[in-house]
């Protein structure tokens, strides 16, 4: 990793750490519904043990990929993570962050917490796969989860306070200089807390900490879609207008991750809701719901896919010979949260309500559009990583809207 960016950091950098932590949770899917965890609603060590040692050879094959790919990714995404650290400090004594805190982009400093909340996430995934018996204390680690996923919804509430006590009280929000949905990207990092906040919900067997975990998720769930709904009536009416800023066009899918992490905090609440509170829904209910939020997806996909082809974004952004804009690190994220929620789609909707056989051939040709998507978008990574952190010599274009 280069030691400075030479004037060209941006806070959407962070994205690049968020893609990586994504990617982990993708490879997390293979154990999650592929080795049998009973017991336990997710996968731990002793299970995967139990089922590379006593396990077909796909069955091992899939828990040696998975294991690797947690590894690996979660790797990256420390390493990015501590980096955009190191830069964000040398980054806020220039002038160009403080031309940021007075523009529309000092929204992309959400992006912090939203890689932070994307950390403890991984965090707790890598201690699920490698740390045996972490399940006999998982109790005592509830709690602490609780305040610092709540800590980071404090801090993004904090710098999203700033932004609208900034513009609703001096005004000098350029809303013709918003035609994409970059304002989106506060919403991401409350979901983002969210879901965190809801995994003791689906996990925990202590009521206390299930109500609590339901009561924090449910308002950062709120909050997000409110968030929401603004920067999407603002972002559309400026591209309306304007047209789609080329630059910003890969935010046009930014609801994408944002409707998969908050699908699945719906998921753990409704489990702690189950489990704890006598309050049962049905699986064709569930069905339906992640049916709703996939059909929303590939709306939101189609229509960022067919302004990027419009701009000639892989041309002018992606190629050898275009510009490096941080922005990019953005088509990661829908690629990413798209192949989980097919994953949730395909066995906590078709499977589990009864419609297909699980590993049956209607099975296996659902789940291979979320392995493609996979794969793209780690190829995608490591080309964009060695795109903007390699040993290049070619001058860097910054794009001055970011």
């Amino acid at each position: 990793m280069p030691n400075t960016m030479n004037g060209r950091y941006s806070p959407l950098y962070f994205l690049a750490a968020v893609g990586a932590g994504g990617l982990v949770v993708t490879f997390f899917m293979y154990l999650m519904f592929w080795i049998p965890h009973p017991g336990q609603p997710v996968p731990i060590f002793e299970d995967i043990q139990r089922a590379f040692t006593s396990g077909s050879i796909p069955t091992q094959i899939a828990i040696v990929v998975g294991m690797m790919g947690i590894a690996v990714f979660g790797f990256l995404h420390y390493r990015l993570l501590f980096w955009n650290l190191g830069q964000l400090t040398q980054f806020r004594k220039t002038e160009a962050y403080t031309k940021l805190l007075a523009s529309n982009g000092e929204t992309q400093l959400k992006a912090v917490p939203l890689t932070l909340a994307m950390s403890v996430n991984v965090a707790f995934i890598i201690g699920l796969v490698f740390v045996p018996k972490l399940w006999l204390i998982v109790e005592y680690l509830f709690p602490a989860a609780l305040a610092v996923f709540s800590l980071i919804g404090l801090y993004a509430l904090s710098l999203l306070a700033k932004f609208f006590g900034r513009v609703l009280v001096k005004g000098g929000f350029d809303l013709k200089a918003n035609n994409s949905f970059a304002q989106l990207l506060p919403a991401f990092a409350l979901s983002m807390v969210a879901v965190g906040l809801a995994a003791p919900a689906a996990l925990s067997a202590n009521p206390i900490i299930v109500g609590i975990s339901i009561v924090l998720a449910t308002f950062f769930v709120v909050a997000a879609l409110i968030v929401s709904v603004v920067a999407l009536v603002l972002g559309f009416y400026a591209m309306l207008q304007n047209g789609t800023a080329p630059e910003a066009a890969p935010t046009l899918m930014v609801v994408v991750p944002i409707m998969t992490v908050l699908g699945i905090a719906i998921l753990r609440m409704n489990h702690g809701l189950h489990v704890h509170f006598d309050v049962h829904a049905a699986k064709a209910e569930t069905l339906v719901l992640l049916a709703q939020i996939l059909s929303v997806q590939i709306l939101f996909a189609a229509l960022g896919w067919l302004v990027l082809s419009k701009q000639n974004y892989v041309k002018t952004f992606l190629s050898s010979n275009g510009q490096r804009s941080a922005g990019s690190y953005a088509l990661i994220c829908p690629g990413v949260a798209l192949s989980v929620m097919i994953h949730f789609f395909v066995n906590k909707g078709l499977v589990a309500s009864g419609l297909i056989a699980k590993f049956g051939v209607a099975y296996w040709s659902l789940t291979t559009p979320a392995l493609i998507l996979q794969a793209a978008m780690i190829v995608l990574v490591f080309s964009l990583n060695a795109r903007h952190f390699g040993t290049s010599n070619k001058t860097a274009n910054p794009v001055p809207a970011e």
